[in-house]
């Protein structure tokens, strides 16, 4: 038995030479040291100096009471490859319920994972394998991850899940979810499973970076849809940009997410729905003091939760589409979604609609939010070709154009066949994003030639502050400030409800809706009984 705490790697087998299969070795001492801890109580720690060390063809299966500690980032790597098992995940520690019988009475205690690098792009599975992580552990307690860069794996980055008391921080994931199309599960940088113990699951993550991961760049999900849904969990200064999706609460009771950063990301920087394993949305969550900007498409999807939920002194700004989003996607809860709260946010720049509701709310509370300058995707159709027209891997130009800036913003452009989105543009360029998150460029089929003709399509002619489509009733619209001061205004109307939305028993007071370009308010469906009283149209 190992009876020193601290044991050094290359002092036991580990060559880390880049060529050495370290693999067995490294379970070997693994095991040495999780039998020690077992023995006597006291856990043990393994460290790894600077070296490249290849794991090949097999996970090490962890121990608990055993910590892995590099020389740093870059210094100490972990490859990960498997050319001879193209139908085995490889991730450098796993330790899970299905495999090995995890669970609260069966855990990983007392770990440490620190300062080391961890590759994936050598693995390739011949189907997506949603094991093909580079950490993928359940039933961790009192753990900490800290200052871990993990990158270019087949699935998940930090798959770990059920995390008690414990802490992730400074890590920054990559690129990760290579082999996942973007619907498949898992697929993310930082992807934390919660539920397994119980009510409370006490977890910071914080001070952590995911960029271009092919789902969410973190993301929180219910395992089980018959679990009560967990609390404790918080996400501190974090940055998520150009993932599927920024940060996801997919079935969290409370989450906390305070001064982060999500930006460029595909489909929204801030979602709530029924995307997880257990088809829940998460509720009572408080998001306060992030800046939630530049997202191809929306700035905050949320859906499929009951409601309540929270966001608090927040920029929502220069997004493709909407700044906040309400909706529902199918397979989820879809009752009406109770005290939603948009409290002084700067809602503002963005595409269409600052905020939309398509689903329905009771009891919201929209109340001293500057929602200003919306609609900027005002322009028209447009097209052309010839000499004056190029394309790269992330741009179109067409030196004869004349565009309003950002008035194509979130716009499909056709050229030959493929279409990429506008992220934004200038008089004569337009800025792709692109194809997927982590890709290099916006095209699937190579970048088209040049004088290849393209299309824009046309604007919607309605672009709100505050649009309803959906069914809102007793909200409390108060104290906004719903306008356009742009020369050239782009927000149409300060409120709208559609045809087919309604608005019913809410109070609306204290507001500004004056200076959009058309009127204060457009109302397709009449408001039905409530309070409408000293608004400034």
């Amino acid at each position: 038995m190992l009876e020193t705490l601290t044991v050094d790697a290359r002092e036991h087998g580990l060559a880390g030479d880049g060529v050495t299969n370290d693999q067995p070795a490294f379970q070997r001492l693994v095991d040495e040291l999780g039998a020690a801890c077992a023995a006597d109580g006291r856990p043990r720690v393994l460290r790894v100096p600077a070296g490249t060390y290849l794991m090949r063809d097999r996970p090490t299966l962890w121990r608990s009471g055993v910590s892995l500690i590099g020389a740093g980032r870059g210094a100490t790597r972990f490859v990960l490859t498997n050319p001879g098992a193209r139908t085995t995940p490889v991730p450098l520690a796993w330790f899970t319920a299905a495999q090995h019988g995890a669970g609260p009475d069966n855990c990983l205690a007392d770990l440490t994972f620190a300062h080391f690098e961890i590759d994936g792009s050598g693995v390739e599975t011949e189907e997506y394998e949603v094991l093909a992580k580079g950490l993928g552990m359940q039933y961790v307690l009192r753990g900490r991850f800290s200052d871990l860069y993990i990158h270019d794996t087949a699935a998940t980055g930090f798959g770990c899940d059920f995390l008690q008391d414990t802490v992730v921080e400074g890590l920054l994931v990559e690129r990760c979810g290579r082999q996942d199309s973007g619907e498949q599960m898992g697929g993310a940088g930082i992807g934390i499973g919660i539920g397994g113990w119980g009510r409370v699951e006490r977890l910071t993550v914080t001070a952590c970076t995911a960029i271009g991961n092919g789902t969410n760049g973190i993301f929180l999900e219910l395992q089980n849809k018959d679990w009560p849904l967990t609390c404790g969990i918080r996400i501190t200064a974090c940055h998520a940009e150009g993932n599927r999706f920024g940060i996801s609460d997919w079935g969290a009771d409370g989450l906390l997410v305070t001064s982060s950063t999500m930006i460029g990301n595909h489909e929204a920087g801030f979602d709530v729905s029924s995307q997880g394993t257990s088809k829940t949305g998460g509720r009572g969550g408080i998001v306060t003091g992030c800046v939630i900007d530049g997202n191809v498409r929306d700035g905050v999807g949320l859906g499929n939760t009951p409601g309540p939920y929270a966001l608090r002194g927040n920029r929502i700004s220069d997004n493709g589409r909407y700044g906040y989003w309400e909706h529902n996607l199918a397979g989820g809860d879809d009752e009406a979604a109770v005290d939603v709260v948009l409290e002084a946010n700067d809602i503002r720049d963005n595409a269409l609609d600052g905020v939309r509701f398509d689903a329905a709310v009771r009891e919201a509370a929209i109340v001293d939010n500057r929602i200003r300058d919306n609609g900027r995707r005002h322009a028209g159709a447009a097209s052309g070709s010839g000499p004056g027209v190029r394309c790269t891997a992330l741009s179109l130009t067409d030196e004869d154009a004349d565009w309003p800036p950002d008035g194509h913003r979130g716009k499909e452009v056709t050229v030959g066949g493929q279409s990429a989105v506008v992220a934004r543009n200038s008089a004569t360029e337009l800025t792709l994003a692109p194809r997927r998150p982590g890709a290099d460029t916006a095209w699937w089929d190579g970048v088209p030639g040049p004088g290849a003709r393209y299309e824009l399509p046309p604007t919607v002619a309605v672009r709100a502050g505050l649009a309803v489509d959906g069914t809102v009733t007793r909200t409390w619209l108060d104290g906004n400030r719903v306008g356009d001061d742009q020369p050239v205004r782009t927000q149409t109307h300060g409120l709208r409800v559609t045809p087919s939305g309604t608005w019913t028993d809410c109070r609306a007071c204290d507001n500004d809706l004056g200076g959009n370009a058309v009127a204060a308010t457009l109302f397709e469906t009449p408001p039905a009984g409530g309070r409408w009283r000293d608004n400034d149209e």
